[in-house]
């Protein structure tokens, strides 16, 4: 019963709960109903990390000295693993006492972004289609959230240009995400130098989410490899997808040292450090051969091929050279939709597949699959989508 004495904050009427958090609870009913519900919607690794580092995450939990607070920075083991696969990796030198900082995962950031940059009224420019928590962020720390347009027809880049002809005096933050979540597109160096360039001459914080670099993709490019890029920028990134770490929540943020200590201000009064075994653990996984990720994208590219035979049978159009954990598709006309769709899905053959509209007005007619599921549960999924495209086609000759 809601209660008429105590009202919620306003910053609340702004923002609406999560949709997969909301979606989880409609499939976790049907499934008390007796319902067995596929689930192709969430990315959420369904793999473990590596056998050393959940051996390295037992032995530094048996230590009793392992068990009490720790540093909000994080331990000096993980910042300069951090440090070390930044430069292996991305060929960006990090100096891991001041311009790398650990959090509890990268979606952690991205609040503490917000609220230590953003006053009530600075404009934040979010990507459509894109992640909902950067405009959920902007908009619970008091900014104004400024959609700006991908397209498939500019495979989803953002257009500088258009951007600034239509005024940016207000703007005090923009978010960019590449690989791109949803559509699995990939940047290119010479976006990100015209992205910094531009951050620059208009004094706004550019924050890139990188958390999908090592899936399905060699091309690893960061924006603080970029000349200037220290000067107007942060970059996220997590071990969630890259070393099927969701649930720890091991994530970090870098950039500016100054940039950091603005952050750690509003951090610092939010949390306390990590468990120390959970650090030393991923400190571990940072230094995983190339190896690891090249067996985890051999079954990643095994699953697309399943998932690319789903969005087939569905009639979607797509482009199988994507990144990340999904696969993004086109849907078919006959929809008004992919909500229509995907609820027509999930009701009729008990398929959950994420609608495009989640993401974005620009993703009203596209559809994402989750590579997040066995071959098994892929192939069992493409066989109810035949199945029920059987039984339609021949009610309709």
């Amino acid at each position: 019963m809601k209660s008429e004495l105590i009202h919620p904050a306003r910053r609340l009427k702004h923002v609406e709960e999560y949709y997969f958090s909301t979606k989880l609870d409609e499939i976790a009913r049907m499934r008390q109903q007796g319902i067995d519900v596929i689930n192709l919607g969430i990315g959420s690794p369904d793999m473990p990390p590596a056998a050393d580092v959940i051996e390295e995450l037992g032995r530094s939990a048996s230590d009793s000295c392992n068990h009490g607070y720790q540093a909000y920075r994080g331990i000096a083991a993980l910042r300069n693993a951090f440090a070390s696969w930044y430069m292996r990796y991305f060929k960006v030198e990090l100096d891991p006492g001041t311009e790398i900082l650990p959090l509890m995962g990268s979606k952690e950031g991205i609040m503490h972004i917000s609220m230590a940059f953003l006053d009530p009224g600075d404009e934040v420019l979010v990507p459509d289609p894109g992640y909902p928590a950067y405009g959920a962020a902007a908009k619970l720390a008091g900014g104004t959230v400024r959609p700006y347009d991908l397209t498939e027809d500019n495979r989803w880049m953002p257009d500088i240009n258009a951007i600034e002809a239509a005024g940016v005096e207000r703007v005090k933050m923009m978010w960019i995400n590449y690989p791109h979540m949803p559509t699995g597109a990939r940047a290119t160096p010479e976006l990100f130098e015209r992205l910094v360039s531009f951050a620059r001459r208009n004094g706004i914080l550019l924050c890139h989410d990188n958390p999908y670099t090592f899936i399905l993709n060699s091309d690893h490019l960061s924006l603080l490899s970029v000349p200037g890029a220290f000067d107007v920028s942060l970059e996220l990134n997590s071990l969630s997808k890259s070393h099927n770490m969701a649930g720890w929540r091991m994530g970090m943020v870098a950039g500016n040292s100054s940039f950091l200590n603005d952050i750690l201000k509003f951090k610092s009064n939010m949390d306390s450090g990590m468990f120390l075994p959970l650090q030393a653990a991923a400190a571990r996984a940072l230094a995983a051969p190339d190896g690891w990720y090249e067996d985890l994208n051999e079954i990643y590219r095994r699953r697309r091929s399943i998932a690319a035979e789903i969005m087939k049978s569905l009639s979607c159009s797509f482009d199988m050279d994507q990144s990340g954990l999904f696969l993004w598709g086109r849907i078919p006309p006959l929809y008004s939709d992919a909500v229509e769709m995907t609820e027509k899905l999930l009701h009729e053959s008990h398929l959950f597949i994420t609608p495009g509209l989640v993401f974005g007005e620009n993703g009203k007619r596209f559809i994402r699959i989750s590579l997040c599921a066995d071959e098994r549960l892929l192939i069992a999924a493409l066989e109810r989508v035949k199945s029920k495209k059987t039984i339609t086609d021949n009610q309709t000759a």
